[in-house]
Formats: structure tokens, sequence, C-alpha cells
């Protein structure tokens, strides 16, 4: 879901932010997995579309070629951190660049009810403007 939010907002974007291409791969991901049906009808109550995605791994190519790699969850900063070689320069939690007060890891719904992803799509949503501050720092 992360990964569909994030480049709806970034084709909103002018200049380079506009063309970035953005990668969904988990740290624990076993490659070709459908989207779970829950992800795909909260995506689709904001206008997204995400039938078609399949999961992937993770790969130490994936992280050297990007701008920022983007962690839901500590404990995934944390296995990349021991994963990666090297560690990647830019290695954020999704919702690092929000207000101090609120929570910065993103749980992970799955096999939850519908209204539990609605919830972690409007965390998502909730991280996106300082997010792409970031990366638009990152990209100038």
């Amino acid at each position: 879901m992360a990964a569909a939010l994030l480049q709806h907002a970034l084709a909103a974007e002018t200049g380079p932010l506009q063309s970035c291409r953005v990668v969904s791969a988990g740290v624990v991901a076993r490659a070709g997995d459908p989207v779970t049906p829950h992800s795909v009808a909260a995506l689709r109550k904001v206008g997204l579309d995400v039938v078609g995605h399949r999961s992937r791994p993770l790969t130490q190519a994936m992280m050297d070629r990007a701008l920022a790699v983007l962690c839901m969850t500590e404990g995934h900063r944390e296995m990349i951190r021991l994963r990666a070689d090297p560690v990647p320069r830019h290695l954020y939690l999704f919702r690092e660049f929000i207000d101090a007060t609120a929570e910065r890891e993103i749980g992970d719904p799955f096999g939850g009810p519908a209204a539990l992803y609605e919830a972690v799509r409007d965390e998502m949503v909730e991280a996106i403007p300082g997010l792409v501050r970031r990366l638009r720092e990152l990209a100038g």
C-alpha cells in the first residue's frame, strides 16, 4: 500500500520526483505473492489500483539504486542494517518525518480485518507530506 500511495503523491510533483519510481520490496517477502484483498479494497477506496502487484524480496541492488529506503518498523530497519553492505545512506521509517509525538512505526495489518488495513492506509497517507518534503531535499 505504501508504494502505491507514495507513487501517487510523487506523480503530482514537479521536477525530478515526478519521474521517480517507487519500488515495493520486503525484508521477509516471498517473490510473487499477490496483494491481499483487504489491501486492494483499502486502496481502491482512495482511487488506486494494485491488483496486479506482486511481492518481491528486498535486494542489495535495489538499495544501491534507491534515493531512499523506507521501512515500516524499526525491526525492518535493523534487519536492513544487519544485512546490507553497504547500508543505505538514506534509510528511514515511512513515518519518520511527521510530528514528533506521533507513532513512527506502521504495524503489519496482514491477517487483520478490512478496517485495520484502512487504518494502516490512513497512517501512511498522514506521513506522505513530510516524506515528500524529505525526498525533495534529497533529490534537489
